[in-house]
């Protein structure tokens, strides 16, 4: 890879979730700008290392709901909440084409909500996350709030 291309930083574990196929949508506030839709955009684990408590908290909520999606990331997760230090931090872990966000509340109606926040107000906008390719080795990296420029170096 040589062109630099649009990144999104994502706290872990939702961002290895994306990567591994397991996390279908980023939940975001806003919906993503037009020109990155359709795009292939760079994954990114911010330098905050993942939380014990918020991994227990995601669990509860997957576990509760279980669909198949959740049935395969439960283990990881359970592995992950022993041992939180196993997920990579100021990392590139792939890339994904951003799909066409939908209004959360919409897309989902009647349905089983595959939010995994209970930061309600922060999930109003679901981003398809289609495409994905999951590097086999990370990719160290700076990253930024928001969307920022990334070039592998």
């Amino acid at each position: 890879m040589t062109d630099s291309i649009s990144a999104l930083t994502i706290y872990q574990p939702w961002a290895t979730l994306i990567v591994a196929g397991l996390k279908p949508y980023e939940f975001r506030k806003w919906p993503a700008p037009k020109r990155l839709v359709g795009q292939r955009i760079a994954i990114h684990a911010g330098a905050r290392p993942a939380k014990k408590n918020e991994i227990a908290a995601l669990l509860a909520r997957l576990q509760r709901r279980m669909s198949k999606v959740d049935e395969r990331a439960v283990p990881l997760l359970e592995r992950w909440h022993l041992s939180p230090g196993l997920l990579p931090v100021s990392s590139v872990l792939g890339t994904a084409v951003l799909g066409e966000p939908r209004q959360a509340a919409k897309l989902f109606a009647g349905e089983i909500d595959p939010n995994d926040s209970d930061r309600v107000d922060h999930s109003l906008w679901a981003w398809p996350m289609l495409e994905i390719v999951r590097f086999d080795i990370t990719v160290p990296a700076r990253g930024k709030q928001g969307f920022w420029w990334w070039k592998e170096t």
